[in-house]
């Protein structure tokens, strides 16, 4: 036996291969087939279930459209309010959202504006009133503040207030001790008007009883009627 078998035998014998050798096809790797859980799969057909109901229910409340009386033209505080003034729309509204519905729009046409009311804005019931804002027994002072005068607090429709007696600018307080109160009228806001262009100045109509009414305008004339806010509840 020649060298070179003797090699090749030996080679044979260590496991390699001899040159040219066939080998057998190599089988693929065996995958276990996932075991099925019928939990994991009832819950995703839960879930999707689910899902597909919640969008069935935000399709029907955004396809759900309620007739509203809305407002489309200006409308004074205290103006009685006609049909012209009022129109309707078909809205998809919050149920937390109050608004007067197109089916009671005749219920509130000959009632006045309790706010002052804007083109384009829903109509709720609180804006209305079927009571005069000059109430019997009342008259209506109306009263100009200049800008350092106005309450930072929105002066609105209903808000009490007290009209203060100050002496004049440069005045003299005679006969008098430094500690007396100085005279007040309690008056109501029926309406307070938006800042003058150019001068800032606020006009605010407060209705007095008809006793106080002539003394507050007195005031106004002289310069000497100071507006301050009343505290909640009070009178």
């Amino acid at each position: 036996m020649s060298k070179t078998k003797v090699r090749a035998d030996a080679a044979s014998a260590n496991g390699v291969p001899k040159q040219g050798r066939v080998t057998g096809p190599v089988a693929p790797p065996r995958v276990s087939a996932r075991r099925r859980r019928p939990g994991v799969i009832a819950l995703s057909l839960a879930l999707i279930a689910a899902g597909g109901a919640g969008v069935a229910v935000l399709l029907v409340q955004v396809g759900h459209r309620t007739e509203v009386v809305t407002v489309v033209r200006d409308v004074q505080v205290g103006q009685v309010l006609s049909e012209d003034d009022l129109g309707k729309a078909s809205i998809a509204l919050d149920p937390a959202v109050k608004v007067v519905h197109a089916n009671e729009l005749n219920s509130v046409v000959g009632k006045r504006a309790a706010v002052e009311l804007k083109p384009g804005s829903l109509l709720a019931p609180p804006q209305v009133t079927k009571d005069s804002l000059v109430r019997a027994g009342e008259q209506l002072v109306p009263i100009g503040l200049k800008p350092e005068q106005v309450p930072a607090t929105a002066l609105v429709p209903g808000q009490k207030v007290e009209l203060v007696h100050v002496p004049a600018q440069g005045a003299t307080d005679t006969g008098k001790t430094s500690d007396t109160s100085p005279q007040t009228i309690a008056g109501r806001v029926v309406k307070a008007s938006s800042a003058a262009p150019g001068t800032g100045v606020v006009v605010v109509d407060v209705a007095t009883s008809a006793n106080d009414g002539p003394t507050a305008a007195a005031w106004v004339s002289a310069g000497t009627l100071r507006l301050v806010l009343a505290a909640q509840g009070g009178s």
